[in-house]
């Protein structure tokens, strides 16, 4: 595992139940700034869905309210997830191939933690940062 999963592992991953309300799923968006929330069985940490503001969004869109619906309701059940041996690299073309902004890091099919595109922008930068100043020792040396 790479520091920067482990990194990401350690701040720990929002989460719901299935049957949570789209009234607490909206509430925990806010309350966390975050984009995305992961629905798991709480008793295995199982991923069950993911679920995010733009799925609220398209939810509201055509019913124009979240009264008595709840996470599995509107949660997209297929969810692509990586392991914990995945690159900021690999992590990068997953996102941008299918086109997805939150990833699940999982271990042994259970939930360890989530990658935002922003964390995987990040750390892209920061190698760059790193390997233009090795660059620029190496010729100035």
């Amino acid at each position: 595992m790479t520091p920067f999963i482990a990194k990401l592992i350690e701040r720990g991953c929002v989460t719901v139940n299935a049957d949570s309300s789209l009234e607490a799923v909206v509430d925990m968006l806010v309350k966390w700034r975050i984009g995305t929330v992961v629905v798991v069985d709480h008793f295995n940490m199982q991923v069950l869905g993911i679920l995010s503001e733009r799925d609220v969004i398209h939810h509201l869109s055509e019913r124009k309210k979240l009264d008595g619906m709840v996470a599995q309701d509107i949660m997209t059940a297929e969810v692509i997830t990586v392991d914990q041996q995945v690159t900021s690299s690999e992590l990068m073309h997953l996102m941008t191939e299918n086109r997805i902004r939150h990833v699940p890091i999982t271990k042994d099919n259970k939930l360890v933690g989530i990658v935002s595109i922003g964390d995987v922008v990040k750390r892209m930068l920061e190698k760059y940062e790193r390997e233009t100043k090795l660059i620029k020792q190496f010729i100035n040396s």
